[in-house]
């Protein structure tokens, strides 16, 4: 009888993304702190007895053998010696090139998945270190909670956050991450923070106040994409609205959903967007030992 399961790949919000240093090897020191939504692709892995990796339905402008779930995929197969094979149907429900980490959760539910399907047995830690040679982002979706990150984005603590509600808002262009840390205006040196410092006043903001912590990335992409700057403007007219990660998608936090969709009622007809609540941990988390 031929198995497959169903697993859930959640998009992630950058509440604020700092850009604290850059590293001999050009790569940036990062601190953010990220969080889980209920907006997600859904993946579906049907076991293969004869080792081959194959993604079975087209994503436009993602060839198979670039695709990260096929890579993650591989990269579990030699990594453990395993002569079992997958196929893998993607439903992207999740912009790309939006800053919401798509293809990077993709990847980590694929790790997750296969470690259970192919019965390996591989610890979380492990799952991780594997997630990072695919991309910095993909290591917190294994770790499976809200959380603090520093370094590349792979040194991670969990943060609890309290119940929210997004409003989050896809401008219709795809912004590529390394024009944007290459931009000779990038903010490269914001002052450090330390977890402590992230209190709820910093995160929750009273009405009309503005957020004390920010995208330093935001500006560069405003100044390069127009359309990411409409949108923002508009967001920032109901809540503190701010960009995640390098773009393009924007997002407002609200404390109830009655309040994110009376904003999105508003939404303009020409503009895309979702309401999105917050998750306390990852949908896969217990699937993974630590």
């Amino acid at each position: 009888m031929t198995r497959t399961i169903t697993c859930p790949a959640p998009a992630k919000l950058n509440l604020f993304l700092h850009v604290v240093g850059r590293r001999p090897d050009n790569y940036h020191q990062l601190q953010t702190l990220f969080r889980f939504i209920d907006l997600h692709d859904t993946l579906h892995f049907t076991l293969r007895k004869d080792g081959a990796v194959r993604r079975t339905n087209t994503i436009e402008g993602v060839a198979e053998e670039q695709d990260l779930c096929v890579r993650a995929a591989r990269l579990l197969q030699g990594e453990t010696g395993c002569t079992l094979g997958v196929d893998i149907s993607l439903e992207k429900h999740i912009p790309m090139g939006g800053g919401l980490g798509g293809g990077s959760s993709d990847a980590a539910t694929t790790l997750i998945a296969l470690n259970r399907l192919w019965s390996l047995g591989l610890p979380r830690a492990h799952l991780m270190r594997l997630g990072l040679r695919l991309g910095a982002d993909v290591p917190v979706f294994v770790f499976g909670k809200n959380a603090f990150a520093e370094g590349v984005g792979e040194e991670l603590q969990a943060y609890p956050l309290p119940e929210a509600w997004y409003v989050v808002l896809f401008p219709p262009v795809q912004v590529p991450t390394a024009e944007i840390f290459a931009h000779p205006e990038l903010t490269r040196n914001t002052v450090s923070i330390t977890m402590r410092a992230l209190s709820e006043r910093q995160l929750e903001c009273a009405a009309g106040e503005k957020r004390q912590l920010r995208n330093d990335l935001q500006s560069v992409v405003c100044e390069l994409y127009p359309e990411v700057a409409r949108y923002l403007a508009w967001l920032d007219n109901s809540g503190n609205a701010m960009m995640t990660g390098s773009g393009a998608c924007v997002f407002a936090e609200f404390g109830s959903r009655d309040q994110a969709e009376a904003v999105m009622r508003q939404l303009p007809h020409d503009m895309r967007g979702v309401v999105a609540q917050g998750l306390a941990r990852h949908p896969l988390h217990d699937w993974v030992l630590d």
